[in-house]
């Protein structure tokens, strides 16, 4: 079971489809995040415009660790290039507990 959780929510830009936007998550996710050490799954919500995506790790030193594997890496800045910057909020979330 997941210990810990990214929790993003954010507009994308509005030149940019969905198609284009899940093209190029679903690149970040098979050349870096699905490759870190941790990772469990990666899903996308969509509520309106605003999409929600929860990232779920084996442990918070994982959740922490991936923070930066993508860095500098052209599938990363691809991916931000989407997204209105100033409309995202980030929470990262340590497991309590399921009902």
């Amino acid at each position: 079971m997941a210990k810990t959780a990214w929790i993003f929510s954010y507009k994308l830009r509005k030149n940019v489809s969905a198609e284009e936007f899940m093209e190029r998550t679903q690149k970040l996710h098979d050349e870096v995040i699905s490759k870190a050490k941790g990772f469990i799954s990666w899903e996308h919500y969509l509520q309106g415009n605003t999409w929600t995506d929860f990232v779920l790790w084996e442990t918070e030193e994982d959740a922490e660790n991936a923070m930066t594997v993508g860095q500098g890496k052209k599938v990363t800045e691809d991916f931000y290039a989407c997204i209105l910057m100033n409309t995202c909020r980030t929470l990262v979330s340590k497991f309590v507990r399921k009902y």
